[in-house]
């Protein structure tokens, strides 16, 4: 399918109506800590020639969510000018991602984390080629996957765990050895809602 045509449909859903989301969307009995959130943002970056999502396994070391699918980004650091600046930053440190070859094309509504994070989804195309390079402290594999699957709401499913001595229920959508899930998962559903 034709670039042109990918970044028209992204456009699009950027465009349709719809809130910000959060960690306890699902979880109703829940109520979201009254604190002040640490500002972050991630970049859902999209090869746009192949139409594939980059994301990251986190490293099995790190100290908050180990071996989790995520995308590249983090904390807001003072300097960055912006959420874009940030997640650009992030998915430079992170994946060796060039910013030159980066099409920012909006922000997708914020999400809150369970970890106090006010996080800021930065969608963009990647537009040129590059090999991803990944950060070893944080990051332990780079993977690309068909952006239909994640652009399909029925590929995402409800599952539920204990935590914190209550069944948390959260958004699922995986793909292969993949296990996407947590915020990941609902800022993915998101997309999916709006491309749909």
């Amino acid at each position: 399918m034709p670039v042109p045509d990918l970044e028209k449909r992204l456009l699009n859903a950027l465009s349709q109506k719809g809130g910000a989301s959060s960690d306890f969307d699902l979880n109703k009995d829940v109520q979201a800590p009254d604190c002040k959130l640490t500002p972050a943002a991630v970049l859902v970056a999209i090869r746009a020639e192949a139409e594939t999502l980059i994301l990251t396994k986190r490293s099995a070391r790190l100290k908050h969510h180990p071996g989790q699918i995520a995308f590249p980004g983090g904390k807001q650091d003072p300097d960055d000018r912006s959420p874009q600046a940030a997640a650009l930053r992030e998915a430079h440190e992170e994946i060796g991602l060039p910013y030159d070859i980066v099409q920012v094309l909006g922000n997708l509504p914020s999400h809150q984390t369970v970890t106090g994070y006010q996080v800021t989804p930065v969608l963009a195309l990647v537009t040129g080629d590059y090999d991803p390079t990944p950060e070893a402290g944080e990051v332990s594999e780079v993977f690309e996957v068909p952006l239909a699957h994640f652009s399909d709401p029925g590929m995402y499913r409800v599952e539920g765990r204990r935590w914190q001595g209550r069944k948390r229920y959260y958004y699922t959508v995986p793909y292969g050895p993949y296990y996407v899930w947590g915020a990941t998962a609902r800022i993915l559903r998101a997309l999916a809602e709006r491309m749909s």
